[in-house]
């Protein structure tokens, strides 16, 4: 062999010795990103604006206060915090050496500036603003003074995303701005890039953190179209978990991803669920009797097998699951046609043309309009065809989300079907109140209770912090609900997340089950 020979075959090694290290750098690249999947579709860069966007914020911009794994309220961006005896003056004390992405350390007045920014500028915060009276700064220490008391106020701020000032004061409309980023975020990753052709949000290091290193540099959560092709996504290997807010990986997916081998999974019940709400401004549905006779029109074992598939179970009449603290037994939902059709005939609600409808007090027949999400058209469906069974006319229309939020706010429907959520549960007096609340603002709540005696009840939550009380008041609620049916849920369920088993540290909280600062922190490869 020639020394020409010899020297091409020692370049011919060196070029493969090099590209096969270029490949191994490629990817060791690739799996220091940790990929989530989603059906959370972003549709705006709007940090603030942007629903799905201000789920995924709390990565880069903690709020105040956190949950842990078994619900109680912790600090985050807070170390801790002190109430008033009258609840009206909470002072949170800021934790020391948190910096901001560029360098910059978080101050009291990245707080204060925040809060009051949500309140004056952001509709579903208006609450802050009508009842925010005073902003005291001192150091770390930033203290609030509303108009009222207010006991829940370290729920309510579990979900408000601290920005910085510095960055954030120059911008005229907060709730309207977009960017693609980068944003300046103090958490473990600020967000980097938002890429709606791609389908994707990117977070990055944040380079000035000073807590537990991530042993991830990248975060990416990609969103689907559907169910399915999220599913696919994950089980394929090219996704590490799934998540979506207030819900469980697709049911009907979840014996394909046990039995691939791949994934291991969380199960947990929660207090998200579907409930059928009724606009109380309307006739028949402001009659009791009325509402009754529908919550025995459903058949809530068959709701369970279709939703759920066996990850639910039928609920109870006072509306609050097992899951939440307070939780009181009350009867469970029953049913029973011919109850239902023998209360809608003792209400005054008769067939007498015989047609299969009974008549309103008007003489005409009862033809509820039932508004929809696009989201929710198989449990439309069922509903349907179990009020008609008993005599009840039903004609779905299904409009796009923001449609829904527009009808329901101006009270143009008679049924709605919607969702908890965990925060949502547990948002204004606690125990599902913020969603009937008439005084309550905000895109997922009906405010359609207006009952003194319901709304006297949820003042006196808000302005104790006695925990004998709180119980009886728990009860209270969960009562009224039964006796009332503002809205009856249509089941109760647990919630799955599967995750990589070559992936360890998954920590899951109720109010954000896996997206939250614990988890991004302690994830990293099984050693």
């Amino acid at each position: 062999m020639t020394m020409r020979s010899n020297r091409k075959i020692v370049i011919l090694i060196s070029i493969v010795s090099i590209l096969s290290l270029f490949c191994s750098i490629s990817v060791l690249a690739e799996e220091n990103t940790l990929r989530i999947s989603t059906t959370n579709e972003v549709k705006s860069p709007a940090f603030i604006g942007d629903y799905t966007l201000g789920l995924f914020n709390h990565i880069s911009n903690p709020p105040l206060m956190q949950m842990d794994q078994n619900g109680k309220l912790i600090g985050l961006l807070a170390d801790h915090y002190e109430v008033s005896s009258d609840n009206t003056q909470w002072t949170f004390y800021i934790k020391e050496n948190q910096f901001w992405s560029d360098g910059t350390p978080v101050t009291g007045d990245d707080v204060a500036f925040s809060i009051q920014m949500y309140g004056e500028s952001v509709p579903n915060a208006g609450w802050i603003g009508e009842t925010l009276t005073d902003t005291v700064v001192d150091g770390n220490k930033v203290t609030f003074t509303f108009n009222k008391p207010y006991t829940n106020l370290a729920l309510e701020f579990t979900s408000y995303s601290i920005l910085p000032k510095h960055i954030w004061e120059s911008i005229e409309n907060p709730n309207e701005y977009t960017s693609t980023g980068p944003y300046v975020g103090a958490g473990p990753f600020y967000l980097d890039n938002v890429d709606l052709n791609a389908g994707k949000v990117i977070f990055k290091r944040n380079p000035s953190w000073k807590g537990t290193s991530p042993a991830y540099d990248t975060v990416e959560i990609s969103w689907f179209k559907n169910e399915d092709a999220a599913a696919k996504a994950l089980e394929s290997g090219n996704m590490d978990t799934y998540w979506k807010y207030a819900s469980s990986y697709p049911y009907a997916a979840i014996d394909s991803i046990k039995s691939s081998g791949n994934f291991d999974v969380l199960e947990k019940p929660t207090s998200g669920m579907t409930f059928l709400g009724f606009n109380l401004k309307n006739e028949p549905l402001s009659d009791i009797s009325f509402r009754d006779a529908i919550s025995y029109a459903i058949n809530y074992q068959e709701m369970v097998n279709i939703a759920t598939l066996g990850y639910g179970k039928v609920p109870n009449r006072g509306f609050i699951p097992p899951a939440m603290d307070g939780y009181t037994s009350t009867p469970a939902m029953e049913y029973n046609p011919e109850t239902a059709k023998k209360k809608l005939e003792t209400a005054g609600f008769k067939d007498s043309d015989g047609n299969g409808i009974v008549e309103g007090k008007d003489g005409n027949d009862v033809i509820l309009d039932l508004l929809i999400r696009n989201a929710y058209s198989r449990e439309a469906e069922l509903l349907k065809e179990y009020l008609e069974k008993v005599g009840i006319g039903v004609e779905i229309r299904s409009v796009e989300d923001n449609t829904w939020f527009e009808l329901k706010d101006n009270f143009e429907y008679d049924l709605t079907l919607t969702r908890t959520t965990p925060w949502g549960m547990l948002m204004h007096a606690n125990w599902a109140t913020g969603y009937f609340d008439s005084r309550r603002t905000g895109q997922g709540v009906l405010h359609t209770v207006d009952d003194p005696v319901f709304l006297e009840l949820c003042d006196n939550i808000l302005s104790t912090t006695d925990q004998t009380l709180l119980s009886g008041y728990a009860q209270e609620v969960q009562n009224y609900y039964a006796d009332n049916l503002p809205g009856i849920p249509l089941y109760w369920k647990n919630d799955i997340t599967p995750y990589n088993k070559k992936i360890t540290g998954w920590y899951s909280n109720p109010l954000y089950g896996i997206m939250n600062e614990f988890t991004l922190t302690s994830v990293k490869p099984v050693a």
